[in-house]
């Protein structure tokens, strides 16, 4: 009996494993978006035509191919002039909330400048899995597609704490096209004063390559 049961779960499980890699394989709204993220961009049009942006590079790459959990990305950005040393590396997974909602979920990763280049490799963070990351808590970015086919969204307001430089919160609000990433971060106080980032609207971070 026992066998029996054991055979019955392991093929329930592998039942439950496909149909759940069939479901992520054939949300195309969800595999457009991942397509648009993924890629190297440069802010640096915007820091010559503005002096308040600095010359920013940001490189995503799709890292744990065979999971079919969701879609699974490292996050690298740097200011240009000192590209080895990124300011910000984080993983986002990316999968869909609802029928109209996309999620990216972010996450940190321990002593994140042993990986610093990692876009660059084939296989990045093959070493690490999802058990070793730490979810932020309340950052993860809702996006949904507009009739032009771009992805709009941000954070819940009051839910990504952030102590940076004195701020209460963190918020972000992003747009995703097929040539351009447009990311406003800002700290924001107790009273929702503003503490960091950019005043006047986000960066624009335009696709150098996929």
């Amino acid at each position: 009996m026992r066998n029996v049961l054991t055979i019955t779960y392991i093929f329930l499980m592998g039942c439950t494993f496909n149909a759940s890699a069939q479901l992520l394989s054939s949300d195309t709204t969800l595999y457009r978006l991942v397509t648009y993220m993924e890629g190297s961009f440069s802010s640096q049009k915007q820091s010559i035509r503005d002096t308040n942006y600095f010359d920013i590079r940001l490189h995503i790459k799709r890292i744990w191919r065979k999971r079919d959990d969701a879609y699974w990305l490292y996050v690298e950005q740097a200011v240009a002039k000192f590209i080895e040393k990124p300011y910000r590396q984080r993983i986002y997974k990316v999968t869909r909330l609802s029928a109209d909602t996309l999620v990216s979920t972010v996450f940190e990763i321990y002593s994140p400048i042993r990986f610093a280049g990692a876009w660059k490799d084939q296989e990045p963070l093959a070493s690490l899995t999802p058990d070793s990351i730490v979810e932020r808590k309340g950052c993860s970015v809702f996006l949904v597609k507009d009739k032009n086919g771009e992805f709009t969204g941000g954070t819940k307001p009051n839910t990504c704490y952030s102590d940076l430089r004195g701020a209460r919160y963190a918020v972000s609000e992003v747009t995703i096209t097929r040539k351009m990433l447009l990311s406003w971060d800002r700290g924001l106080g107790m009273k929702g004063e503003h503490v960091w980032g950019a005043e006047h609207g986000g960066y624009e971070f335009i696709k150098l390559e996929d």
